[in-house]
């Protein structure tokens, strides 16, 4: 079977060149029958292959002078994309060179060239970066969007659920996903003229592999009762953090209550294997890898902070959509759903437009 190479921007994250190979080597022992274009400082990379015979021999090595800094501005980003490493790994999913791209750098500079590269998918307004949490159920939930977006209408979030349905069912094997509207209630009176609009051309539509639901609040995220979570980026950003914070305060609350006497060190030594599946149950780089869907390409952004083995996550995350089409399941299912009812509602077909012109405007600054 011949797969797309999955390109490595190495420069990318905190932890340097190093964690970004051994990851996608930890990753391409799932996937032995992808191969990889590593990006970035030619004798560094080298030099991080010695550890690694198997993944050296199935990668390839593009040398770029220069990185996206972390507080770079977008718009700058992208007058320097032909020289930066993650410019050029983006760039190669634009010429077919590889088949999906990966990323621990500049979230909003590697949001921007994404867009002006790889251009969204026919039929799709906007593309929507899509994250996987854990939640009390035997399946993670897929929640979309995280941020790419701040201001979205109806028809952006009908197929924010199109994307996100299609995305889980392939990270979570579920046939017919369920999916629900963020909302400060569950009752459909709530929200705004946009959310009320988008659920009702989710209930109406039919044919489409998902099992749509009506709202969902933000307490019952990760309760395990949903496999997609669909709102604008703004509200997803927020949520997404508040989520990521409430962990860390319940770890530091645990690992501060464990350490306060002789006593609770005792009790942390009778607890600690049930402390220890808290703790990877919590730790991000479980669940590293956000996508932004609806591109012509798969691009992936790791963690800057991920260690090697949330780098093989995102590397994963990468190698699963490529082995599943996703761009291929997305666009059968917007066929499913048919123009007519993207464009139902007040909020139709000239808001989408402009939605689209929006976005691109956001990703340029």
């Amino acid at each position: 079977m011949s797969l797309p190479r999955i390109a490595v921007d190495a420069m990318g994250g905190d932890e340097g060149v190093r964690v970004m190979v051994d990851g996608a080597s930890m990753a391409r022992r799932r996937h032995d029958k992808f191969k990889f274009l590593l990006v970035g400082d030619e004798a560094r990379i080298k030099a991080a292959l010695e550890d690694h015979p198997a993944m050296r021999s199935a990668s390839e090595i593009l040398h770029a002078d220069e990185v996206v800094e972390g507080d770079e501005k977008p718009s700058r980003a992208i007058r320097r994309a032909k020289t930066t490493s993650m410019g050029l790994a983006i760039n190669a999913v634009k010429e077919g060179e590889c088949g999906a791209a990966v990323s621990a750098g500049n979230t909003g500079a590697l949001m921007a060239m994404g867009k002006i590269a790889l251009r969204t998918m026919p039929g799709l307004d906007r593309p929507a970066l899509a994250g996987i949490m854990p939640t009390l159920g035997e399946q993670d939930v897929v929640m979309l969007d995280l941020g790419a977006n701040t201001e979205c209408d109806a028809r952006n979030l009908v197929q924010f659920a199109i994307m996100g349905a299609a995305y889980a069912r392939i990270v979570t094997g579920t046939a017919t996903p369920r999916v629900r509207l963020l909302n400060i209630g569950t009752e459909s009176i709530k929200g705004t003229d946009d959310l009320r609009d988008a659920s009702q051309r989710l209930t109406d539509a039919t044919g489409l592999a998902m099992q749509f639901d009506g709202f969902i609040e933000a307490d019952k995220i990760n309760r395990g009762e949903v496999d997609v979570v669909v709102t604008d980026g703004f509200s997803g950003n927020i949520a997404l953090k508040a989520i990521e914070g409430s962990a860390r305060f319940v770890t530091d609350l645990l690992r501060d209550a464990f350490t306060s006497s002789l006593r609770s060190k005792i009790g942390f030594l009778v607890s600690r294997p049930a402390t220890e599946l808290l703790k990877h149950h919590l730790d991000p780089n479980n669940h590293n890898g956000g996508v932004f869907l609806g591109l012509n390409g798969v691009l992936v952004k790791s963690h800057g902070s991920a260690n090697a083995k949330g780098v093989a996550n995102a590397v994963d995350v990468c190698a699963r959509l490529l082995e599943n089409d996703i761009t291929q399941r997305i666009a059968a299912d917007l066929a499913e759903l048919g123009e007519d009812t993207l464009r139902h509602g007040a909020n139709g077909g000239a808001n989408g437009n402009g939605s689209a012109a929006s976005s691109e405007a956001e990703a340029a600054k």
